[in-house]
């Protein structure tokens, strides 16, 4: 025996907790993952993708009608080991306790999802493919960035220096898709510091991405550019619209893997 170790294979950690009020009345009865889209749910979009991409181990945090939502999963019982994890907090909190009740699966390489974002098996393979890095931010570019947008300032060797809403305009270099891969000791860092921020109440209210702009001060966080690639993050009503315009379009043989929307 070499006395190598074989190297577990990556996961996924989807965060699905809310109910995306900015998309009332459509979430009204449903939360935003199990919207339609060309056909199919948001979440089923992103499972589809991550199994074309060759990740079948995803654990998917549930918050507001968590059992429409596992009721959905159970389709994938034969393909896929999907676990879920359901979140108290999903009424009075951000995405930051959504990772602090999914700390025990970031045991490993994982592949962090925001619930909204919907992307492309290519565009997997690319941040899959990056260099290595601690903590990795799949990241776009686009003329003009909007107040929603979670703009990205990187310093001269193209490392994050800080990810924000609030960034000025003339330190905004390109904004973050929704994706984020965690390697290395990547996973331990991100792991202990969402430990850490949540014995503050005041952290409640925050994204996990501040914990990512946090540790961008250690130049631990590189970037992967996925321009050409397919994404699309679904936050109003014209999201949907863009969505379905393109959906129609494509062939239900060609997008049964996850094609979708640019963002």
């Amino acid at each position: 025996m070499t006395g190598n170790k074989e190297k577990s294979p990556i996961k996924t950690i989807i965060l699905s907790a809310g109910q995306g009020r900015r998309l009332l009345s459509l979430t009204a009865n449903i939360p935003k993952c199990l919207l339609p889209i060309g056909g199919k749910t948001i979440i089923e979009w992103q499972i589809d993708a991550l199994l074309a991409a060759g990740i079948d181990d995803i654990t998917v945090v549930t918050g507001f009608k968590s059992s429409l939502v596992e009721a959905l999963l159970q389709r994938y019982a034969n393909r896929a080991k999907i676990n879920t994890i359901f979140n108290p907090f999903f009424e009075v909190a951000d995405n930051l306790a959504s990772c602090w009740i999914a700390r025990s699966a970031m045991d490993r390489d994982f592949l962090l999802l925001n619930g909204d974002t919907i992307l492309d098996k290519a565009l997997l393979i690319q941040v899959l493919n990056s260099a290595s890095a601690p903590i990795t931010l799949s990241v776009s570019h686009k003329p003009i960035y909007d107040a929603d947008d979670m703009k990205v300032h990187l310093d001269e060797k193209g490392w994050v220096k800080h990810v924000s809403k609030n960034l000025a305009a003339d330190q905004i270099d390109c904004e973050s898709i929704g994706l984020v891969f965690f390697r290395e000791r990547g996973p331990q860092l991100f792991r202990n510091a969402v430990e850490d921020a949540l014995r503050h109440q005041a952290k409640l209210k925050c994204w996990y991405l501040s914990i990512v702009d946090a540790l961008a001060d250690k130049q631990l966080v590189n970037t992967c550019s996925v321009p050409g690639h397919l994404w699309c993050e679904i936050d109003f009503a014209v999201d949907i619209a863009k969505a379905e315009a393109l959906f129609s379009k494509i062939d239900q043989d060609e997008t049964r893997h996850g094609y979708l929307c640019t963002g």
